[in-house]
């Protein structure tokens, strides 16, 4: 793998790191500035808003401007946002800070895979992806806990200035590491619209918003679950999101291995398995060990489909995949905001929190169905003549008129 990998796995970490750390330093945040908790939480929902709309944005904006170049710019938008966020002095300036780092975050992951994806050999992409999105997932194993302590013993304000550095670090690892890809001849906005007429990308997409989903259903309630259901203390939970993250960190990997030799068999194993272990957790829930296992199972099964998801998407929208790329980044938190919902609502009617873990589950099983439905319609196309696999659209015109004349 090549060194650019680090510099985008750099990034990610802080994106990471960022994302997440404000649930463990909200009191914090809330008391500094004397809101109410739901009133902080608008930093947590802002952030998530901002990821899904600042990603289709940010990267149309960036569509005439190499993707090293819109890389840089972006971890220069990610360090502003998490400065602004260390010295803001009202709490609405520290909402806008968030906001602004969060549109870095869909537009970096979406261009980042697209970047990662062209510096291999075809047979090696997905797993270039995934070690790209291994940032992501160490940053829940160490950035997000470290900056947490750092946060309750110096100041939240000494953890986003830390984090601001990171992107700083990755702005530079990006400008001496990543190579000036050419931009693709030909594609301009249009030809990244029309990626979104396939079919395949936006079912791509149903399987992100529901498999990811089903993984935060289940985590977004963790903390209660496991303090009323398993009979962990408080404390426990922060070593309990470190399996979790664990877990996601070692999913990641080997989804990306073996994406890149079975990409669908791969996604039929990891999300069958997932709606099964989320089902289970109702019941593994009860019991501390098995419940800590189950954690680990479902961070493990959950980040296992990253990285074929999003090859996925890159290979249906083969020629303009940049934008099509950072919407699917998207439509992860799209999934988490709807998961975190509807875990709400189970909970809100008396049902228990051991209620979302169904949720999670249902909403897996669909993302399976969604997957089988794809390779179907895959299948017939092929049967039909209409795909030549692999190949950019002039590719496929050129194919379906060679054998019109034939």
């Amino acid at each position: 793998m090549p060194l650019a990998l680090l510099a985008l796995a750099i990034g990610a970490f802080g994106i990471g790191t960022t994302e997440f750390v404000i649930m463990g330093l909200l009191p914090d945040v809330a008391n500094d500035f004397g809101v109410s908790i739901p009133t902080g939480g608008l930093l947590v929902t802002g952030y998530a808003l901002g990821v899904m709309f600042g990603a289709p944005l940010m990267t149309v904006l960036g569509t005439k401007v190499p993707r090293k170049r819109m890389l840089m710019l972006l971890m220069g938008l990610f360090v502003l946002g998490n400065t602004l966020s260390a010295v803001a002095p009202v709490f609405s300036v520290m909402l806008i800070g968030r906001v602004v780092a969060s549109f870095a975050h869909g537009a970096f992951f979406g261009i980042g895979s697209v970047v990662a994806a062209d510096l291999v050999a075809p047979d090696k992409k997905a797993g270039a992806i995934a070690m790209m999105f291994t940032g992501l997932t160490i940053a829940n194993v160490v950035g997000v806990p470290l900056g947490t302590l750092v946060g309750h013993s110096a100041g939240w304000r000494v953890t986003f200035a830390i984090v601001a550095a990171l992107g700083v670090v990755g702005l530079a690892g990006i400008a001496k590491l990543v190579p000036n890809l050419p931009k693709p001849e030909g594609v301009h906005l249009r030809h990244e619209l029309a990626a979104f007429k396939n079919a395949q990308v936006l079912l791509a997409m149903a399987m992100t918003v529901l498999g990811f989903g089903g993984v935060f259903a289940a985590v977004t309630y963790i903390a209660p679950m496991m303090t009323h259901v398993a009979g962990f203390s408080d404390g426990s939970v922060t070593w309990l999101l470190v399996l979790f993250g664990l877990g996601m960190v070692g999913g990641n990997l080997i989804g990306g291995k073996f994406a890149d030799r079975a990409l669908m068999p791969m996604l039929y194993v990891t999300l069958g398995s997932l709606a099964v272990v989320l089902a289970l957790f109702t019941i593994t829930a009860h019991n501390k060990v098995a419940a800590a296992v189950t954690i680990v199972l479902i961070g493990a099964l959950g980040f296992a489909t990253v990285p074929s998801l999003q090859k996925r998407v890159l290979d249906h929208a083969h020629g303009a995949p940049t934008l099509a790329s950072a919407v699917n980044i998207g439509a992860f938190n799209l999934g988490n905001a709807l998961a975190a919902w509807l875990g709400g609502v189970v909970i809100a009617h008396g049902l228990g929190y051991t209620a979302p873990n169904w949720v999670g589950a249902v909403l897996a099983a669909g993302a399976l169905v969604f997957a089988f439905l794809s390779a179907a319609l895959e299948r017939r196309d092929t049967a039909r003549g209409t795909v030549v696999a692999g190949a950019a659209p002039t590719e496929q015109r050129t194919a379906a008129a060679t054998r019109s004349h034939g």
